[in-house]
């Protein structure tokens, strides 16, 4: 994947890429963060971001960067990554952006049946209004993986 080879890619960042695809997200030029560095997630979305007919230039950001919000800020496309309820806020993102929330952590909900929900990274209900698409938690990312797996399959079955 690295090389720009034919390869089995990471799920999620599969179906991240396929979202920017289908929602004609311009990505040559854009600037691209992605916070968090997992090898499931944050380095193969940032190599994806980077290859040659993508064409995003792509900062990779942790909870140890300094001044991680300012570097947020100035992104075009936003990936969060990093497994932290909330941490993406309003004022870390520029109006206009395309943010993707990858995260999925339980959370405590006693109002609901099993107890708890999903929650994202991003604190959606302050982050969507400055946003020009935004991915919800449960419902986003989640269904994508799910595809980019079952084509994973299917790749493997042919060969």
């Amino acid at each position: 994947m690295s090389a720009g080879l034919p390869s089995f890619v990471s799920a999620t960042p599969a179906g991240i890429m396929e979202l920017m695809k289908r929602y004609h997200i311009p990505l040559k030029g854009a600037e691209c963060v992605v916070v968090g560095r997992s090898n499931i997630v944050g380095r193969p979305v940032s190599i994806l971001m980077s290859q040659k007919g993508v064409d995003a230039t792509v900062t990779v950001v942790h909870s140890r960067t300094r001044d991680l919000a300012a570097t947020v800020r100035r992104a075009d496309i936003i990936i969060a990554a990093i497994g932290s309820p909330g941490f993406i806020t309003a004022d870390m993102v520029k109006e206009g952006a395309v943010v993707i929330d990858v995260g999925t952590t339980r959370v405590p909900a006693p109002e609901t049946k099993a107890g708890w929900r999903l929650k994202g990274d991003v604190d959606f209900d302050n982050v969507a209004p400055k946003c020009a698409y935004i991915t919800p938690v449960p419902g986003g990312v989640g269904p994508m993986t799910r595809v980019s797996l079952l084509l994973n399959t299917l790749k493997a079955c042919k060969r």
